[in-house]
């Protein structure tokens, strides 16, 4: 019942994540004023939430606040990384790169847990990396869907930090008082980025920001990082292996946005890599 309940959570936080990704090219505004309206409204919405629960904001130790305030930069660099990637390439190219992440997660993951890292998942890194070759246009550092790629893997690994520390933090503490000191600290973090760029809002810009604040942010990372009490990581990267499903779906329906077809094949072998890689996590770790 627990396990199911988990299994819910990160299904919606899955699908409210990957329509986030289209906020990209909704918003005609920098990723750091994007990301800085995200987790501006996100943090209001969690601290009200909090504010008006049993819930505490105390911080049990010095070590456990450490960090959450190396979390909260850290989730603002990721969020800016994906939408610089989807802004300048598409969304399909900026999900199914950042989508290499659970690749990285089985690698660090070992070394944070004193686990060997198997053989066979190297193989399926290079599976992965094939993928990304594929979806890959042009290996042009001036051609824009290779930055895309390339922003998509710096988002995937900083992600695959966050899904490891979140796991940890998920054991001691709420997942709303996790998402809203990550969320306060990188709106802290990105608020300096106002002085120097332009930042001109109307009803509908300000509604996509609201919107994507307070239900494709407050609420998925809520439940994505509340499932991590009831999942093992690879379980967690497993389901979010359907964001880019979800994505490229959504971007078809509202933005017209068609991938191409070596795009789609690219997409399958990393995606394939992703979940075959937390398959075998899965069946090798202890019940």
């Amino acid at each position: 019942m627990v396990i199911r309940r988990g299994l819910l959570e990160i299904q919606a936080a899955v699908l409210l994540f990957g329509l986030a990704g289209l906020f990209g090219k909704l918003l005609p505004f920098s990723p750091l004023l994007i990301v800085l309206g995200r987790v501006f409204f996100a943090g209001i919405t969690l601290g009200l939430i909090i504010h008006f629960s049993t819930l505490t904001w105390q911080v049990k130790n010095k070590a456990d606040l450490i960090l959450l305030l190396s979390l909260g930069p850290l989730l603002a660099f990721h969020w800016v990384a994906f939408f610089q990637s989807i802004q300048i390439s598409s969304v399909a190219i900026g999900l199914l790169s950042y989508s290499t992440f659970p690749v990285f997660t089985v690698f660090f993951e070992p070394w944070f847990f004193r686990e060997k890292i198997k053989k066979r998942n190297i193989g399926l890194a290079f599976l992965c990396l094939f993928g990304v070759y594929l979806i890959t246009p042009k290996f042009n550092w001036h051609h824009p869907e290779f930055q895309g790629v390339l922003w998509g893997i710096l988002a995937g690994l900083t992600f695959s930090f966050l899904t490891i520390f979140n796991r940890r933090l998920s054991q001691k503490y709420s997942s709303l008082v996790i998402a809203f000191y990550q969320d306060a600290l990188a709106t802290l973090v990105l608020l300096p980025c106002l002085f120097w760029l332009s930042l001109s809002l109307n009803v509908r810009s300000l509604a996509l920001l609201v919107f994507l604040g307070t239900i494709c942010t407050a609420l998925a990372h809520t439940l994505f990082i509340k499932s991590m009490s009831f999942l093992r990581a690879q379980t967690a990267a497993i389901i979010s292996s359907l964001e880019p499903v979800y994505g490229i779906a959504l971007a078809f329906l509202i933005l017209g946005e068609r991938p191409a077809s070596k795009t789609i094949i690219g997409g399958l072998l990393i995606l394939a890599a992703t979940i075959m890689v937390s398959v075998f996590r899965e069946e090798a770790s202890p019940e």
